[in-house]
């Protein structure tokens, strides 16, 4: 049996129990959530079976009982460990019998009694009880103590909706300072533990001291509680009190004739009704001003129906710009805004002459594809201002969210329309041209895919009710010109590549640049910068030397930051009080822009066997390839650097395996794979490099390196090859042709089946180079390669360095 919360001298001796004074063999009822008072009267609710039997045998048996508080309420069962030693023991006066078969039983309390030794736990705990005796305290501070305690409780009445006027008047009428602090206590609503150190507490002046501590912090607990309670009623006081003012001054308002909702709500109705709308646009418009009108102002649904009317409202359901179709005057305004460009502005022209004949036609769907900086942004603005059109502008460039294109629906706290909408109603027209710029960079992830969200907007069979999401109602984009630009097509979706009609802008060639910068580029920095046109002249040699010199770019845009370098240092000289007018020529350019940066390199890098000059397509255009080999001893392996992909490392071994069957018809040594290893190294190896089209160049390179040929250093060639020699044809020409004329070579050679693709080539490209056509590689190495002479061998140091 446990006894370890009894100290030693208070174990009792089970066979001389007389030994205490006052001591008596008790029933002991645990209580939960509360501590019980001598002199307290309350009914308690008994439900656990244990004891239920102690309150029938106490109650048969006329016992008087000890009442201890638990020390954890949630304990089903408690063990002596589970209760606290001291408690009061009563009388039970009455028992009632409930329903449910648990039992109500009125106890009456009568003294403090302390447990000191246990003799039953089962079926209910029982043990010796003794009596303590309170310390008796008297003088001005007990009397000072028992007032503070029953003005404090007057407070906590006021407070407390749980204590009644009936409870003070149990404490006013009070005499005895222990029965002072003892009512206190079992009346107010404090934790457990307080109220059992009160129990516990014999000396009733420190008795008094602490309940009058408990009793102030529970006084200030609910000031504080009222306080707050007081703050929330007044600010909602406040809200009534506005909300009443504010009807009584709609009343009054309405009776004046001066209520602004009521305008409002009138002006929308009015603006409905006398609108151009649609007909379903009406009907939404009017269901929606109905529903405005019931709904309060302040409130936010008002807020948001609000603002789609505004929404719909605004939109230029059946508003357009007339269409410039002076076919002539639209022709000039092209040739005005951009140089060359001839495919595009042809398709333009014939757009606006079949508009001319046919009212009802749709906007066509076009795909400006070209390298960065040739003008694909610019001449969608050029062609609007032909055709007298608004022009607008949205950048795919990094769009990942669907909502996007096709906006939020109105569920969405802050739901907007998509930027296609927010573009028509900034354009206040139907018809503008409307440019999606950087269409191959949309992106995808969980938000949607804005690329398929495109595929009605650039569908003309489907976009005459393009449906947003916010708006809810059929869009017609059938009369708006769409311009989509791109740097490549490959990354565009098919799907979304079938609607639209591709056009490659191709990337300019030394005289368009000079034409451009000229015209173009020159007079823009001279506006931008301050000066006048008599204060700075380009030469054409300057000009010249800055295209080749210091930029190396499919496009412009380089050039017109040279040229913007040159122009900001003129405007300081002008600034410090130099000279009033400048003339850039190729002698004083290096002041302003340093030393030149590009130099022509095809007849410097061609100056041994073994190197080739081929022509490659990038995403910015095309570019010339040099290709680079040599031997050394070895044992016929085949070593291939430059970051190469895997198919340009085949065309690689096929050229080897292709120079190994044919030999000796080539006059290579038969056996040179049993005493040479080959490298084959393609330069700027930080450039990820692919393609078949590099396989004549890298033939044709071997061959030199074998034969001790060099090849000519005014030739540029490309083509895919076969094991059996064929030369097959490639993509990219006009690319590539661009690239070789901006480079300086004189004569390319090209597959024999990619003859009619220089149809889509400049003329004037074409006239300023010579085109080598073949369909084997004999034909290539015939043409390519010098005659064998004494000075194409190699050095001595080289032949001396294979050789060992």
């Amino acid at each position: 049996m446990a006894n370890e919360d009894f100290t030693k001298d208070e174990q009792i001796v089970m066979e001389d129990p007389g030994k205490l004074y006052n001591q008596e063999i008790l029933p002991i009822m645990p209580l939960r959530n509360s501590v019980f008072f001598p002199r307290q009267m309350m009914p308690l609710s008994v439900g656990r079976k244990s004891t239920i039997q102690l309150v029938d045998e106490a109650f048969r048996d006329d016992l008087p009982i000890l009442i201890v508080a638990q020390k954890d309420a949630n304990t089903e069962k408690p063990t002596p460990d589970d209760i606290h030693k001291q408690g009061t023991v009563a009388r039970i006066l009455k028992v009632y019998n409930l329903p449910d078969g648990s039992k109500s039983v009125f106890v009456q309390g009568l003294y403090r009694a302390q447990i000191f030794n246990l003799v039953q736990q089962e079926p209910y705990l029982k043990g010796f009880v003794q009596r303590v005796e309170e310390t008796k305290s008297e003088g001005i501070e007990v009397e000072a103590l028992v007032a503070t305690i029953k003005n404090g409780f007057r407070k906590a009445v006021e407070l407390a909706p749980d204590l009644t006027p009936e409870h003070l008047g149990l404490i006013l009428n009070t005499e005895d300072p222990s029965q002072v602090a003892d009512m206190a206590m079992w009346l107010i609503n404090v934790p457990v533990n307080e109220k059992q150190e009160i129990l516990e507490e014999l000396n009733v002046g420190e008795r008094l001291k602490k309940a009058n501590l408990f009793l102030s912090k529970l006084v200030q607990r609910l000031e504080l509680g009222n306080k707050i309670q007081t703050e929330v009623q007044d600010e909602i006081n406040k809200s009534q009190k506005d909300y009443f003012l504010r009807e009584q001054m709609k009343a009054i308002k309405h009776e004046l004739g001066e209520d602004e909702e009521n305008i409002e709500i009138n002006e929308l109705k009015k603006r409905v009704e006398e609108g151009s709308y649609p007909e379903e646009v009406k009907r939404t418009a009017a269901k929606e001003v109905d529903r405005l009108q019931r709904m309060h102002p302040s409130s936010a649904e008002y807020t948001v129906a609000r603002t789609y009317l505004d929404w719909i409202l605004d939109l230029p359901w059946n508003e357009s710009t007339t269409d410039n179709l002076d076919i002539k005057d639209a022709e000039k305004s092209l040739e005005r805004d951009h140089y060359g460009l001839d495919k595009v502005k042809k398709r333009i022209l014939e757009y606006l002459a079949v508009r001319k004949l046919k009212n009802d036609m749709r906007g066509p769907i076009l795909c400006f594809v070209g390298p960065p900086g040739v003008g694909k942004t610019s001449l969608g603005k050029s062609i609007a201002n032909a055709l007298g059109r608004k022009f607008v502008r949205m950048s795919l460039g990094g769009v990942h969210d669907e909502a996007e294109i096709r906006g939020h629906r109105r569920t969405y706290i802050g739901a907007l329309p998509g930027r296609i909408i927010q573009g028509i109603k900034k354009a206040g027209s139907n018809n503008p041209v409307f440019m999606l710029d950087e269409v191959d960079k949309v992106g995808t992830d969980f938000r949607g895919d804005p690329a398929s969200a495109l595929l009605e907007v650039l569908d003309p069979e489907q976009n005459f009710s393009f449906s947003d999401h916010y708006l809810e109602i059929p869009f017609d984009l059938s009369k708006t010109m769409f311009i989509a630009t791109a740097n490549m097509m490959e990354p565009i979706p098919p799907a979304l590549r079938d609607r639209m009609e591709i056009i490659e802008i191709p990337s300019y060639i030394e005289d368009e640049k000079l034409h451009i910068a000229r015209k173009f580029l020159v007079p823009k920095q001279q506006a931008e910068h301050g000066l006048k046109e008599k204060q700075i002249k380009f030469t054409d040699e300057a000009l010249r030397l800055m295209i080749s010199g210091y930029t190396r770019e499919a496009g412009v845009r380089n050039l017109e930051r040279k040229i913007a370098d040159v122009c900001r240092g003129v405007a300081m000289e002008v600034a410090a009080g130099a000279k009033k007018s400048f003339t850039i020529d190729n002698d004083v350019i290096v002041n302003y822009l340093g030393h030149q940066k590009f130099f022509p390199e095809i007849s410097e890098r061609i100056n041994r066997p073994g190197i080739a000059t081929g022509l490659a397509w990038t995403p910015v255009g095309g570019d010339i390839l040099f290709i680079e080999a040599t031997k050394m001893k070895g044992k016929g392996n085949l070593i291939l650097t430059g970051q190469l992909g895997d198919v340009m490392k085949e065309s690689a071994q096929a050229a080897l395996s292709f120079i190994g069957a044919n030999a000796e018809a080539l006059g290579i040594e038969p056996d040179f794979r049993e005493k040479y290893d080959i490298h084959v190294h393609v330069p700027a190896g930080a450039v990820p490099k692919d393609g078949p089209s590099a396989g004549v160049t890298m033939l044709t390179a071997l061959v030199s390196l074998l034969t001790g040929r060099m090849v000519r250093n005014d030739l540029a060639m490309t083509g895919e090859i076969t094991l059996r020699g064929a030369v097959l044809p490639i993509g990219g020409v006009k690319e590539k042709v661009i690239a070789a004329v901006r480079s300086g070579i004189k004569t390319v050679i090209l597959p024999k089946r990619n003859e009619y693709d220089l149809e889509e080539v400049p003329a004037n490209v074409r006239d300023e180079v010579k085109f080598k056509f073949v369909s084997e590689m004999p034909e290539v190495l015939a043409f390519a390669l010098r005659p064998p002479k004494k000075e194409d061998k190699p050095p001595a140091r080289a032949e001396a360095a294979i050789a060992n």
